[in-house]
This record gives C-alpha cells, sequence and structure tokens, in this order.
C-alpha cells in the first residue's frame, strides 16, 4: 500500500495543555510543528527571496489558488513544472481552495450546489468555481497540501444558514475528493467549519473525519469574532479532530492567537498580516508593535528589537528603516517584512521549545506580560 503524501508525526503533548510537538512529512521535506506558514499569494513572499525563507526557518510556504489562477494561470505553472520549479522553492508548499477569495473579493456571488458563479475582481469577467475546479487548478499547480472547495459563512449568521452552508461544505468535500487526480503526491485536507455553533462544528468535523482526509483545517475563524470566542471554538474542537492528523488554522497571524492555537491543539498557521503591516512600517518586537515610520524614530539608533537576532535588527537602525519606508524604498519593506517573519516564525520555535519542556502556560504568559497582551482574552487554559 502506498505511503499517503502528507504524514504527521505526533512527538510529545505538552503535559498542562492540548498542544502537540510534531512533524509534517512532505514530498518536498518535513518540516516541525507547530509551525507558521509564510504567505506568497502570487507564488513569491513579498520583497522575500526563498533563501531568505529558508534561512528564517521556514519549511512550508502558501500560494493563493483563485490569485494563480487568474494569474498567471495554472496551465503556465504546470508548464513550469509546477509551483516549486517556478518560484524555486524546493520545501513544502500548501494551496487554498480559493473559496475565500470568492467571498472576499468577488461581486455578485450567486451559490449553487453545483459551484460559485462570480465577477473576476480584476475585470469584472464572469467566472465559475466548482469543486472539481478548484482540484483540477491545485493538481496543475502541484502543492504538497491542497485544500477543499468551501464555504466560509459569517461567525455571526444564523444557525439555519450556517447548517445548510455545512452540509454543502461537506458535499463539495467529497466532491473534490474524487476529482483528486494525485493523492500519492498531493495532500487534500478538509476545512470543518460551522461559525460559532459548537453543534454544527461538531457535524462538521464529524462529516469529514468520515472521508479520512490526510488533514483538518479550521475555518471561518479571525473573521470579526472576539479572541474568546475563537479560542472556544479551538478548544471545542481539540479533543475532536483526529490525534494522528495535522490541524491547520487558517488566516491567523497574531502572537498572541498563535500561542493560543497552539495550546488548543493546532499545528498550522498562515496570515498575510506580518508583512501586510510590515510595509506600513509596523513592526512585531518583544515589547509590542512598534510603528517605525512615526518621527519619534527619527534620531532611535536603536535596532527595530534589540533582543531579536534576525538579520535586519543586526545590521540596521530604526532611524534608517524610518527614512526607507517614508520614503518609500523597497529595501524598507523588505527589511521590516524579513523582521516581522522572523518574528513569527522565532515565536514557533520558542513554543516547540516549551512543549518539549512542558512549559508553555509559563511561557504564554512571560511573553504575554512582556508583550501587553491582555492575558483574560482566551479561556479554558
Amino acid at each position: 500500500m502506498t505511503e499517503p503524501a502528507i504524514r504527521y508525526r505526533l512527538i510529545k503533548k505538552e503535559k498542562h495543555t492540548g498542544a502537540r510537538l510534531g512533524e509534517i512529512i512532505t514530498p518536498h521535506g518535513t518540516f516541525p510543528t507547530p509551525m507558521f506558514m509564510p504567505v506568497g499569494t502570487l507564488a513569491t513572499v513579498k520583497t522575500m527571496a526563498p533563501e531568505e525563507l529558508k534561512e528564517m526557518g521556514a519549511g512550508i510556504i502558501l500560494s493563493n489558488t483563485y490569485h494563480l489562477w487568474l494569474r498567471p494561470g495554472e496551465d503556465i505553472v504546470e508548464q513550469a513544472g509546477g509551483l516549486h520549479q517556478f518560484m524555486n522553492w524546493d520545501q513544502g508548499i500548501l494551496t487554498d481552495s480559493g473559496g475565500f477569495q470568492v467571498w472576499s473579493l468577488a461581486d455578485m456571488r450567486n451559490i449553487e450546489e453545483e459551484g460559485v458563479h462570480f465577477k473576476n475582481h480584476l475585470n469584472g469577467s464572469p467566472m465559475f468555481l466548482s469543486p472539481e475546479k478548484a482540484i483540477q487548478i491545485q493538481n496543475k499547480l502541484g502543492s504538497d497540501i491542497m485544500m477543499s472547495f468551501d464555504e466560509c459563512p459569517p461567525f455571526y449568521e444564523s444557525h439555519d444558514y450556517v447548517k445548510r452552508s455545512i452540509e454543502r461544505t461537506t458535499r463539495w468535500a467529497e466532491r473534490g475528493l474524487k476529482a483528486h487526480a494525485h493523492p500519492d503526491r498531493q495532500g487534500l485536507f478538509g476545512i470543518v467549519q460551522g461559525a460559532g455553533f459548537k453543534d454544527l462544528r461538531k457535524q462538521s468535523a464529524e462529516e469529514l473525519m468520515s472521508l479520512d482526509f490526510p488533514g483538518y483545517s479550521i475555518g471561518g475563524l479571525s473573521v470579526g469574532e472576539t479572541k474568546g470566542e475563537m479560542n472556544d471554538i479551538l478548544h471545542f474542537l481539540n479533543p475532536i479532530l483526529p490525534e494522528n492528523k495535522p490541524r491547520y488554522l487558517m488566516g491567523v497571524g497574531t502572537a498572541d492567537s498563535l500561542i493560543d492555537g497552539v495550546i488548543n491543539g493546532v499545528d498550522m498557521f498562515d496570515c498575510v498580516l506580518p508583512t501586510r503591516i510590515a510595509r506600513n512600517g509596523t513592526c512585531m518586537t518583544s515589547q509590542g508593535r512598534l510603528v517605525v515610520k512615526n518621527a519619534k524614530y527619527a534620531e532611535d539608533f536603536r535596532p527595530l528589537d534589540e533582543k531579536c537576532d534576525c538579520y535586519t535588527c543586526r545590521n540596521y537602525t530604526r532611524a534608517y528603516i524610518r527614512h526607507l519606508i517614508k520614503c518609500n524604498e523597497t529595501f524598507g519593506f523588505r527589511l521590516t517584512s524579513y523582521h516581522n517573519l522572523y518574528f513569527l516564525l522565532n515565536v514557533m520555535k520558542q513554543v516547540r521549545q516549551a512543549i518539549m519542556d512542558d512549559n508553555l502556560l509559563e511561557f504564554r504568559e512571560a511573553f504575554f506580560e512582556e508583550y501587553g497582551f491582555n492575558k483574560e482574552n482566551a479561556k479554558n487554559f
């Protein structure tokens, strides 16, 4: 029997929480978990070279099916030998299904059982995305981990609507599995939805688990609900999801939410936040957020974070980076993006060590204290 394309190995569970230390084996290498995945929407993590991402410890990155479908098109990527060859990245790649972009970017959506009709956000032309089409695109992109096509209902939508939505998502997931052409070299994850309703989250998880995906994503969070509401859903799902498969919390990228997600059993995270705010001069530091373009840093010749040993902090000052950002110099965006990605990847490295040492709650308390987070945001620990 052929081994699945994606395998998860649980190394250790933290004594006092639901946190898991493990690793995920992909066709393009193995990476440790918990892991934050930098987002390379258009087959590039904005301003970063692949070599720099490797240098900072990113074992897997994410690319976006919807955007690559539009530009340059999945056929061109396939002709190039797949995403890995196209972008010169020889480690793990995860692609989302394109569903979230359809809900968030496209105008005049029309959801049918067959799929979703919508307008191209670039030129307004009519488009159609189905579960089969989403899988076909991802098969051509050649990512290691693919996502099922799902609907992402708003967190505060009605119970009746969300119930209909998750049941459709399950049917779409089953159709996607049948359409999947390369299960031997690409792993397809199911996406658990259900908004804030625990009965529907349980139903969604159990229906998808019956289809035996190699991993499970948790969608529909970090979409406007409170931190406490998000953590409550994660805490609820932790004992339900299978222990021998990876769990991926989609679209979450603040340090506090990463730590709280890990405490509730999550293995993988992604978000555009660190690079998006970096281009506005906002930096993640051990003392909290630092907006380096503010006037008070004009003559500040310290690094962004005196406790950070990243390339940016070892070589450049707040004053210089502020000057670059204020002048819209690309190098400034590169320096802040490098720092923010390194910061989150380093937080996850520290989290992995804290799990190994069975002191994750102590790490959380010390980190939140220094960073200035509200420690009451999350319950259940």
